[in-house]
């Protein structure tokens, strides 16, 4: 629960005491404790406010110290910063040009800027080093426990050995992607082999002058080298594969060693 700030300070700057009482001098406007409350106590400048009284009452009115205004009120308005009185119509700092105005920030200004640091830490594409990482190993989670309800693969295999996949066809397939799940000791030249398999896709990687098929990473596009197993992708330092997570099969010259343009990649398929 906040706490309730109640009272305010004497103007004396030797005294400042706070009182939650506080008494407002009738000529200066000033805020004062009991001890300085008189016009001596505190040496006011001001001339003593002419009061005025109706006639229906005897009841006191204080002009407003705003310029040119000549509204009156039965109670005295003091405005916290400047310490002055004023009618209802100029109470507020912006309405009496207060001298110790401050202006206020535009709302929509730190609301804009509070939004754009919400959608940049959300960014993935903007994430570096382990932090990326770690966001991509998060999402593998999540996407695992869906993969292994309709992931296909071959039965046999252990369920400590399974390393589950969505494997992103290539651009001319019928598919965007399929569900997979292979051995982690296999070589990536088998994971292509039994991928193309599933997917009914056209392996030429036996013909010298064909395009082959390879598999990439899907951040960084790169091409993984045929002799590498599973496992040493899953537990390399540098841009590891996540069980749950993201391949590319993509049919690719035998030169290339990197696949351009990953995210668009993505976005098409």
């Amino acid at each position: 629960m906040a706490e309730l700030d109640i009272g305010k300070h004497c103007k004396i700057e030797s005294c400042r005491q706070k009182d939650f009482l506080p008494f407002v001098c009738d000529c200066c406007s000033g805020v004062f404790c009991l001890e300085h409350r008189s016009r001596d106590a505190h040496s006011c400048p001001e001339e003593p406010l002419k009061k005025e009284f109706q006639p229906n009452g005897g009841s006191t009115s204080y002009r407003c110290s705003f310029e040119e205004c000549k509204n009156k009120s039965v109670l005295p308005v003091i405005c916290p910063e400047c310490e002055k009185h004023f009618c209802l119509a100029h109470r507020h700092q912006d309405e009496h040009k207060c001298e110790k105005l401050v202006a206020p920030q535009p709302r929509m200004a730190a609301t804009r800027a509070l939004v754009q640091k919400i959608v940049e830490s959300k960014d993935g594409s903007k994430s570096k080093g382990r932090k990326g990482a770690k966001n991509s190993a998060t999402a593998a989670k999540v996407a695992l426990m869906k993969l292994k309800l309709h992931a296909a693969g071959d039965k046999g295999l252990p369920q400590s050995e399974r390393t589950y996949f969505q494997v992103y066809l290539p651009k001319d397939s019928k598919e965007t992607s399929q569900s997979m799940f292979f051995c982690s000791k296999w070589s990536v030249g088998k994971v292509v082999d039994y991928a193309a398999t599933l997917a009914s896709l056209k392996n030429n990687n036996n013909v010298l002058t064909a395009k082959k098929l390879r598999l990439c990473h899907p951040e960084t596009g790169e091409v993984f080298r045929m002799d590498d197993t599973l496992l040493s992708l899953l537990t390399c330092a540098e841009s590891p594969l996540f069980n749950g997570g993201n391949v590319i099969l993509e049919y690719l010259d035998n030169e290339n060693t990197c696949l351009d343009d990953v995210t668009q990649y993505i976005r098409q398929n």
